[in-house]
């Protein structure tokens, strides 16, 4: 892995955030550590919560750890919110809305898990749940030093604030480095999902992966085949909308694990020429994500996506992997790659419903991969109107993500080609723009529905009226705006000249 660029921490500073966070969270913690304490239980704030606290991140859920067994925890939070759930009690986890607010009007959800250690079967996706005793084991089960912290809230002695740390995760934390609490083969083999974990914290934090996790990920790759591609996926969703993706999906490809779970990523790894000129297309996916996440304000602006957008940056990631496939070598030693969106569409459907994206993902990902290489027909503005209304149609409500992955798109190190590229595109914006203004662009319906077609024609619902729409449709594409009565007049034209 790279050096990261996490700035180190000292010690002081750490614990200052966390005494700052711990006291805007107080009207939370100390009831429901009295809560627990006075029942005789032990309570600690643990993991995300308690790195963030230190990172100087506000906390937004709140995750627990205790020694009481889950109907207990359910009964002691039912006395003290009014909204309960138990939907990972498979888990041992209860949980609930805190009732009050904290500092900053944030209302917080709590999660408190029963002390557990779990393993995973060598050939199950299921993990097998075991109950704990104590804090320190519970913390030897978690995947990385820096989640294996926690803030001691209720104990034998009562109620107070101390914080646990037996694996060394402040300093870790303090230096920017991701070690797992044991050694990182019995970590991966108990959850080989931690190994993708690690990959995502890489991005999220932009931490440094210590080199015998690398190690162990390399050596244990084949261990993720039996993770369920639901949580394959939810982790790789975390990593793409990560600050820094580059990090964790470098890290997957260099282990093997993207070999396994997206092997499409390492398959761009391409050489130009049989003498091994070299040509990475999966440097240049990744610039491309990084430009598009430049971007991304953009979406914000026009209303379509607050953050990070996955749909944005996975079509950026992906957008040339029909490259391998359409490579081909040419006289003079160019290398082509026709029709590689298209190509590249069909492969990222394949991959996306094997993860089990939803539909609505999947369409908006492909679209844009497959629409991608359309801006660069436009040259330097033939295109007549007709066909930049065609572009805007066929981009749907996907064109403003589409103005990102073109822009995104050019890597190349020529500042002037570069910046020619970049004034052609903002004159197609321009024309987009215009022609939007004057023509209701963004609906791009034809001047007639399917009633006033059936009535016009004397037609009953079914596959003509159909063919007729899309006559009208493509007479909008044409030649814009019509007004009702030509667009009439057209139709009849149309249809009394059809066999």
């Amino acid at each position: 892995m790279s050096a990261s660029t996490f700035a180190p921490l000292s010690i002081v500073e750490v614990q200052r955030r966390v005494d700052a966070e711990l006291d805007r969270l107080a009207p939370v913690l100390d009831p429901l550590a009295a809560l627990f304490a006075d029942a005789g239980h032990e309570l600690a704030l643990v993991g995300g919560p308690v790195r963030d606290a230190m990172l100087g991140r506000a906390v937004n859920d709140l995750d627990f750890t205790t020694s009481a067994l889950p109907d207990e925890t359910e009964r002691l939070l039912k006395t003290w919110s009014k909204a309960t759930w138990d939907m990972g009690r498979d888990f041992g986890t209860i949980g609930a809305r805190a009732p009050m607010k904290v500092s900053g009007g944030d209302q917080l959800d709590v999660e408190i898990t029963t002390y557990r250690s779990e393993a995973y079967d060598p050939d199950s996706r299921k993990p097998v749940v075991e109950y704990g005793d104590n804090l320190a084991g519970d913390l030897g089960r978690r995947d990385f030093t820096v989640n294996a912290m926690a803030v001691r809230l209720a104990g034998p002695g009562g109620v107070a604030r101390q914080v646990e740390d037996p694996y060394g995760g402040v300093i870790d934390l303090a230096h920017g480095v991701l070690r797992t609490p044991g050694a990182p083969e019995m970590s991966f083999s108990d959850d080989p999902l931690r190994m993708m974990r690690a990959a995502r914290f890489a991005a999220q934090l932009g931490f440094t992966v210590d080199p015998a996790v690398v190690s162990a990920m390399t050596d244990m790759a084949g261990r993720i085949g039996i993770i369920s591609a639901e949580r394959v996926r939810d982790e790789l969703v975390k990593l793409i909308c990560a600050p820094s993706p580059r990090l964790g999906l470098t890290l997957l490809v260099e282990t093997g694990i993207a070999a396994i779970v997206l092997p499409e990523l390492p398959a761009l790894k391409l050489e130009s020429d049989e003498h091994h000129r070299h040509k990475d297309v999966f440097e240049h996916s990744l610039t491309v994500l990084e430009q598009a996440i430049d971007l991304e304000p953009r979406l914000a602006a026009a209303g379509v996506s607050e953050g990070p957008d996955f749909v944005s940056r996975f079509a950026a990631l992906m957008h040339d992997v029909g490259k391998p496939r359409t490579r081909r070598f040419v006289e003079g030693g160019v290398v082509t790659f026709h029709h590689h969106d298209v190509v590249g569409a069909k492969i990222a459907r394949k991959r996306m419903k094997e993860l089990r994206f939803s539909n609505d993902e999947i369409d908006a990902v492909c679209q844009l991969i497959e629409l991608h290489l359309r801006f660069h027909g436009y040259g330097t503005g033939e295109w007549t109107d007709s066909a930049v209304r065609r572009y805007v149609r066929d981009a749907g409500d996907q064109l403003e993500r589409l103005h990102i992955l073109t822009r995104a798109d050019c890597t190349t190190r020529n500042r002037k080609k570069a910046e020619r590229l970049a004034r052609t595109y903002d004159a197609l914006e321009e024309r987009i723009g215009r022609l939007a203004e004057e023509e209701e662009l963004g609906a791009m319906r034809p001047a007639l529905n399917g009633d006033q077609i059936m009535a016009l024609l004397g037609l009953k619902p079914g596959r003509e009226v159909g063919e007729a729409y899309k006559f009208l449709l493509e007479l909008r594409m044409d030649e814009g705006v019509l007004s009702e009565d030509d667009a009439a007049a057209r139709l009849r034209t149309w249809w009394s000249a059809r066999d």
